[in-house]
């Protein structure tokens, strides 16, 4: 081991010049432009002729591309192509004051290369491993030099992506972490410091939310397309789950569960069988042309029809007239739902259980629709039209004429149940009844009712006006002309409708919340700062906001009633709610609306 002293001395980013990075495909070839462009001396090294002249290619590429936008200019293009030299030769790493190891996720490839770098390079060179999956320390404990061993984990595509895990382990030196960390701010990205356990923060919690869209897949609870349009219309991804596995790599997914799970032990890593099926038989996505989807070709982002994809011009069946809609609740999901008909061309019956309730529901639309003729959105004329469509009652019957009648009240099976036998007895015969509710039994609601048969899940998201997305639940009791009616419905008020059974959390809860208790269980082990998790998901998954700030913004109360009933479900301890969790809710801490939850806020 290196003395201390040499390691003070040589560790700083400014010292780490040359760089050699070993594996030259798609992220290796990604850190190696960005480390020619900040103005390092690269040595690309890669067994593989084809791929080192792949990787110039496309660093020739992306600088013209550059050139061309007034990014760079034809002379500093010039420099940085000067930078980057490519070998097959491992001994050519021996320069390098940094070594960037990107080869496939396998225990032996990796290890035979840094058994063959203890050979090559200078005492003080500093080791890194690119993996997203493997432990750290094993290969640090396998190297010559352990305290110069770490983990750098880049994110696809390297460029553009701005976080970087830097990943230590017991052995490594903590000026080494220091070092590489300042690089990679000087490379333009963001540094999350992370301790050695698969998965790391962003893969860690990422993984386990794909793994459970690919089992709700394989279970044939919805379907790939519903799955996905779910999670980016709900939840605001840029990718559903299984479009994001197949540009991963179902097989690289694979590899990296099998990993989280020989570590935790928890069946929510354990790999869905479908991704080993599909991994075995060569179907891992994007790169092999098929995977969850089919590919226009090997490589190719383009989707293209196969023997699942839903047919456009497939009839839907007959349904049932809809011409007046009645939305039982005075909060904001009530006035939102009924805002959305209104504009939608509908007449609305807003009822709730006072007059004076209702007309201040009216009240919050009318400031609604005002905020957008304001934004130049629609017209004031539009908006008085929209608001003379609705119609407010401090009384349950105005629903007698109705042909859908919809709840947005407490979410309280008791309270739906109560509602539901009142509406039972007010709408006409042949009137649809919907619940809106995110978490409780949709056929509990129906069996409140005469009619079981008229009765649908219609879960909006918040705020309705604002959200695209509806999940269809239908119950084991459902008439088909109902689910027909109520597709459709959808589709006039401009919603994308998602079909999903009857079981809790339906499909955006059901795999958002076990990710967002897994980020709380992340924090109470002080693996990660509240800080760094959100930086993670929003820099490196491309999430709007990171865990801690959804929480604070749902409120911790609603999240842990939601991981209860999940938890009591599936019957699976890795859904159990995280202590923490539960001892803030306890405390009151309940997030913005109490001014504390995961973080403080600015009472208003």
């Amino acid at each position: 081991m290196a003395a201390p002293s040499s390691l003070s001395r040589s560790d700083s980013a400014s010292s780490l010049r040359t760089v050699a990075v070993v594996g030259l495909g798609t992220m290796g070839s990604g850190i190696a432009e960005i480390l020619v462009r900040a103005g390092r001396e690269v040595v690309g090294i890669d067994v593989d002729p084809e791929a080192a002249a792949r990787a110039t290619a496309a660093l020739e590429s992306s600088t013209a591309r550059s050139v061309a936008r007034g990014r760079l200019t034809e002379d500093e293009r010039e420099r940085a192509l000067a930078r980057l030299r490519t070998s097959t030769d491992l001994a050519d790493a021996a320069p390098a004051d940094l070594v960037i190891e990107v080869a496939p996720e396998s225990y032996d490839v990796k290890q035979q290369i840094f058994r063959a770098l203890d050979d090559v390079v200078r005492p003080e060179a500093i080791l890194a491993t690119g993996t997203n999956a493997l432990s750290v320390t094993r290969l640090a404990a396998d190297s010559a030099r352990p305290e110069r061993v770490l983990g750098l984990h880049f994110f696809n595509p390297a460029p553009a992506m701005k976080l970087v895990e830097v990943v230590s382990s017991v052995l490594t030196a903590p000026a080494a972490v220091a070092a590489v960390t300042d690089l990679a701010v000087e490379l333009g990205k963001e540094p999350v410091k992370v301790g050695d356990r698969p998965g790391f923060v962003a893969d860690g919690l990422l993984f386990g939310y794909l793994n459970q869209a690919a089992a709700m897949y394989e279970s044939r609870y919805a379907s790939r397309e519903d799955i996905d349009a779910a999670m980016r219309f709900g939840c605001g991804l840029p990718m559903g789950p299984l479009a994001l596995l197949d540009l991963i790599g179902v097989d690289t997914a694979r590899t990296v569960l099998e990993a989280m799970y020989q570590e935790s032990r928890d069946r929510l890593h354990a790999p869905a069988p479908i991704l080993r099926q599909l991994s075995d038989a060569g179907l891992n996505g994007r790169k092999s042309g098929r995977g969850f989807y089919t590919y226009e070709a090997p490589g190719s982002a383009t989707v293209v029809p196969d023997a699942l994809t839903p047919r456009q011009d497939a009839e839907a069946g007959a349904g049932r007239p809809v011409r007046s809609v009645g939305v039982a609740g005075s909060g904001t999901m009530a006035s939102g739902i009924a805002e959305v008909f209104a504009k939608a061309g509908y007449d609305v019956v807003l009822a709730a259980r006072s007059e004076e309730k209702a007309v201040a529901a009216k009240t919050r639309i009318g400031k609604s629709l005002a905020r957008s003729v304001d934004r130049g959105r629609m017209t004031a004329e539009d908006a008085a039209q929209v608001l003379d469509r609705i119609t407010p009652a401090g009384s349950y019957d105005a629903f007698a004429d109705v042909d859908l009648a919809l709840e947005a009240v407490a979410e309280d099976l008791e309270v739906k149940r109560q509602l539901f036998a009142a509406l039972d007895k007010v709408c006409r015969p042949g009137a649809i009844l919907a619940t809106t509710t995110s978490s409780l039994p949709v056929v509990a609601c129906a069996r409140a009712t005469s009619r079981p048969r008229d009765v649908i899940g219609m879960h909006f998201f918040n705020p309705a006006p604002a959200m695209k997305l509806v999940e269809v639940v239908r119950t084991v009791l459902t008439d088909d002309d109902v689910h027909a009616t109520v597709l459709e419905v959808c589709r006039r008020i401009r919603k994308h409708p998602v079909d999903c059974g009857d079981r809790a959390g339906f499909i955006v809860n059901a795999l958002l919340f076990p990710y967002l208790n897994n980020a709380v269980k992340m924090v109470q082990e002080h693996y990660a700062t509240l800080d760094d998790v959100d930086a993670a998901m929003k820099l490196g998954g491309g999430y709007p906001m990171g865990p801690f700030e959804l929480l604070d913004v749902v409120g911790l109360d609603v999240s842990l009633a939601i991981q209860k009933v999940l938890h009591r479900e599936f019957r699976d301890p890795g859904l159990a709610p995280a202590p923490l969790l539960e001892h803030l809710v306890a405390a009151g801490c309940l997030g913005r609306k109490t001014g504390r939850g995961f973080r403080e806020y600015a009472r208003r």
